[in-house]
């Protein structure tokens, strides 16, 4: 799970957005391990995932063609693993920047909600280092980013109503219920909801109405 600051600053994001925070706080636990930054190089970074059938789409001649030599490309999705470590994540990163910067930031999916790069236009921002930048920034940005998407997605009544398969579908894709995200998110949720119960219980015999 989050550590405790990190539950209070997704929390307050969640009730700026009008979102139900443990709802938010499940989707980025799932989304992320409970990890906002990582280590890489002495720099906190945010979690990231690289998608090589999405640089393969944004590649052609001898980019594409070096790209494909190199590991980085491929129209197959899931062809192009990504490492266990966020270290080396970052690495192939670097080596597809090489290649193409704007294709290989618009390949990844960001930070804590795994929003990817590619969207920057639809979510309104002026470019795809513009979105970079702010999932890179700080936990808040990453927030941002991610609560723009499941408001400009329509997702943000799915989480009121706690209906899992439906943004399980909508967020993660078709394919769902091949790594049980559903079930992820509402085990999740209940987690995190029972903390907020237990919370506002101490919160009331702290304050004398309980």
């Amino acid at each position: 799970m989050f550590s405790q600051q990190n539950i209070r600053d997704i929390s307050s994001e969640a009730k700026r957005a009008g979102i139900e925070p443990a709802a938010l706080l499940a989707v980025a636990q799932v989304e992320s391990g409970g990890v906002c930054f990582y280590k890489v190089d002495g720099r906190d970074e945010p979690p990231i995932r690289f998608e090589g059938h999405y640089f393969d789409q944004r590649l052609s001649g001898n980019q594409l063609l070096n790209a494909r030599d190199k590991g980085l490309a491929n129209p197959v999705a899931g062809a192009v693993r990504n490492p266990v470590s966020q270290a080396a994540r970052w690495q192939l990163l670097g080596a597809a920047v090489a290649i193409n910067r704007e294709a290989a930031y618009e390949s990844v999916s960001w930070g804590i909600g795994q929003v990817m790069g590619a969207h920057w236009k639809w979510l309104g921002y002026d470019s795809v280092d513009a979105l970079v930048d702010e999932a890179r920034g700080s936990l808040k940005g990453q927030l941002r980013l991610m609560i723009r998407f499941i408001g400009k997605s329509g997702l943000i009544p799915v989480l009121a109503r706690h209906d899992w398969k439906a943004f399980a579908r909508a967020y993660n894709g078709p394919n769902f219920t091949q790594n049980r995200y559903d079930t992820k998110l509402s085990l999740a949720w209940r987690r995190y909801a029972a903390v907020e119960s237990l919370d506002r219980a101490a919160s009331g015999r702290q304050s004398g109405f309980v």
